[in-house]
């Protein structure tokens, strides 16, 4: 989604731990942040999910894509810290349940662990080696980890433009939105040091368009932000931030591109 927030992106994925602040409303989620599963379809496919599998859907968000991935066949499990999300996810007669992404419960009872567009919303190097160890406890000897997160230079222009925009109201908004979007380098070696053995890494730039334009983008995936700012402070940063963003992100038809980066991994147990 961009989505274990702070658990994240709905959809998959939503929230996974949530000190940033950012909250999860199904309905604008289910309008404005779809495409989070839409375009999932590469990861999708990188998991290869087989029938009579079972498979940890980490950071499962509403379940959209979850429900996908249970078509195969395999016995899903989802994941997120998000109540709201879950609830939407139960609608769709899954089995979830509520839990940090830094504190899973499980030891060796998957046989692969997915995630998409939630990695993200965990903070820091030190949340991500708690991910990864409970993750690589979750899963059965030989078994597989496929996720995909937002990547090093993932949304450049629209990070730069709310720390400038926000810069006089003295609000970082880096350090309040508290991504993390590294590199492969890095990644890797968070990997590896887990005991994962990487089958493939790599960022995949991935110009997104946003159907519901760009301000509806930032109420749903920087409302941990924005949430900061009184209701006239907030138009009058959303106005500014959109003002500097349409030279770069917008098209002559009025069409908004998000500047997307994905970091996208296979690792084995």
């Amino acid at each position: 989604m961009d989505t274990i927030s702070k658990t994240a992106s709905t959809s998959n994925n939503s929230s996974t731990n949530q000190s940033n602040g950012q909250t999860w409303d199904t309905e604008a989620y289910a309008i404005n942040g779809r495409f989070v599963a839409t375009l999932a379809s590469d990861v999708v496919a990188l998991l290869a999910a087989q029938a009579g599998e079972h498979i940890l859907d980490l950071g499962c968000g509403d379940g959209a894509l979850t429900k996908q991935l249970a078509a195969t066949g395999a016995i899903l499990t989802g994941v997120d810290n998000s109540p709201t999300m879950l609830a939407a996810a139960r609608q769709r007669n899954l089995h979830v349940e509520q839990h940090n992404a830094t504190a899973l419960p499980y030891h060796q009872q998957f046989d692969a662990v997915f995630s998409n567009a939630a990695l993200h919303w965990i903070t820091g190097v030190s949340g991500h080696n708690s991910v990864l160890a409970g993750v690589h406890r979750s899963l059965r000897p030989g078994g597989r980890f496929v996720a995909e997160m937002g990547g090093h230079g993932n949304i450049a222009a629209i990070r730069t433009a709310l720390q400038a925009t926000l810069a006089p109201f003295h609000i970082d908004a880096e350090a309040t939105s508290a991504s993390f979007f590294p590199s492969s380098a890095l990644y890797r070696r968070l990997l590896e040091t887990t005991g994962f053995t990487v089958q493939s890494i790599e960022l995949i730039p991935r110009p997104t368009p946003l159907p519901t334009g760009m301000e509806a983008w930032l109420n749903t995936f920087r409302n941990g932000v924005l949430n900061h700012l009184s209701a006239v402070d907030r138009a009058s940063a959303l106005a500014n931030t959109i003002a500097l963003l349409e030279p770069v992100l917008r098209d002559a038809d009025g069409n908004w591109t998000a500047d997307y980066v994905r970091l996208r991994f296979h690792a084995t147990k």
